[in-house]
């Protein structure tokens, strides 16, 4: 059975869909892996339709609460990863919530986003019982501190959060422009991205192991 890996956040612009994809590609070079679009603004359909050889993933949009809630009938992959629609009381976001073995909630450090972040981590989240983290996103790597700073915050509240973060490289925005997922991106500061989503992605798989 597929373990169902949910991207959420209840706020918009806050890198959910570049986690979302990029994590389905990292993942995807060991794993056979689904992406469901349950975003009803569609951005990962759109980013992986612009790609001309794949991402090392399959994709599906799909937006129906009703269908969402089963997605446990999946068979043939060993990841199915959810970009959630960025809507707090939603149904579909329900829907996933519900059914998803593993919640990962990108968030930039800002203390504004941090806020909504936790909002939704107490609203949505811990009345599920859904082992989750939060993962730090767009950290300006010229302020490292606030993303520490936000870190702390977190584990103050008893928030789990990643330890890696994901920093604000333009070959985030240029990738999906071009179509392409960051494991296949060969401009500047490729490496560095790429780095960033391969060590989220084996943080979360030792949490998975526990």
């Amino acid at each position: 059975m597929a373990k169902i890996i949910a991207i959420l956040n209840g706020k918009g612009g806050v890198g959910k869909t570049t986690t979302a994809v990029n994590l389905a590609a990292t993942f995807g070079i060991e794993k056979k892996v689904l992406l469901i679009d349950a975003d009803i603004q569609g951005s990962a359909s759109w980013w992986v339709g612009r790609s001309d050889t794949g991402m090392g993933f399959d994709l599906s949009k799909e937006t129906d609460p009703k269908l969402l809630g089963d997605l446990r009938k999946i068979t043939g992959y060993d990841l199915v990863v959810v970009d959630t629609p960025p809507a707090l009381h939603s149904d579909a976001l329900a829907a996933v919530i519900a059914i998803a073995d593993y919640l990962v909630l990108p968030t930039p450090p800002a203390p504004m986003d941090l806020a909504v972040l936790i909002e939704t981590v107490r609203e949505a989240v811990i009345p599920a019982g859904t082992p989750h983290r939060v993962l730090l996103t767009k950290v300006d790597t010229r302020s490292l501190g606030e993303a520490l700073e936000a870190q702390n915050t977190l584990k103050q509240l008893g928030i789990p959060a990643c330890s890696a973060f994901i920093r604000t490289y333009k070959a985030h925005e240029r990738a999906a422009l071009e179509g392409v997922a960051i494991t296949q991106w060969r401009g500047n500061n490729a490496r560095e991205a790429e780095s960033d989503y391969r060590r989220v992605a084996q943080e979360l798989q030792r949490d998975w192991r526990k």
